[in-house]
């Protein structure tokens, strides 16, 4: 049995669950937020917990097991918590600024790049060289974060580029000087 998936998942005062045919919707403080769940993987909806169950031991229903109790389980953290993530700007005339709902960056090209205001996702930029990102959806925060750190990934000689704020970059010894 899935480790993962036998451990029920507690449901916090004020927010609410509901399963219509294959959808999950769950509303909290912060939002809703819906998933598609495969008809082979049972959920059942308590009063105060989510028990996900698998009918047999077929490798689809193993995989889907466990799964489903995560994508659950971040669903109601992210409606009563929400998610974060944190990126650091490297390298000397890098910075970005607020532009409306999105961003302004500036990464050492010839211009400007604009990340522009995504649907659930809020931007902070509590100083130049930090970059916060806030919403209820992990994957969406995790893609945005990774997108805009695609955009100047750091380089492994001097560390410039946009990176995760817990990311450490392995250097490389530059030319020896012969």
């Amino acid at each position: 049995m899935s480790r993962i998936g036998k451990n029920p998942v507690t449901i916090p005062s004020g927010v609410e669950l509901k399963f219509q045919g294959t959808t999950l919707v769950v509303k909290g403080p912060k939002g809703e937020l819906t998933q598609e769940i495969n008809p082979v993987i049972n959920v059942a909806i308590g009063d105060s917990e989510v028990v996900v169950t698998r009918p047999n031991d077929q490798r689809q229903s193993r995989e889907l097991h466990g799964l489903y109790r995560s994508l659950i389980a971040n669903m109601i953290i992210g409606v009563t918590e929400g998610f974060t993530r944190e990126l650091d700007i490297v390298g000397v005339g890098y910075r970005c600024q607020a532009a409306g709902k999105g961003l302004k960056l500036q990464l050492g090209f010839s211009h400007d790049v604009d990340v522009p205001a995504i649907d659930g996702i809020e931007f902070e930029v509590p100083s130049a060289t930090k970059i916060i990102i806030k919403g209820i959806n992990k994957q969406k925060v995790g893609q945005v974060a990774a997108n805009i750190r695609a955009i100047r990934p750091p380089e492994p000689y001097k560390g410039k580029g946009v990176k995760y704020a817990d990311e450490t970059i392995s250097r490389k010894a530059g030319k020896a000087a012969g």
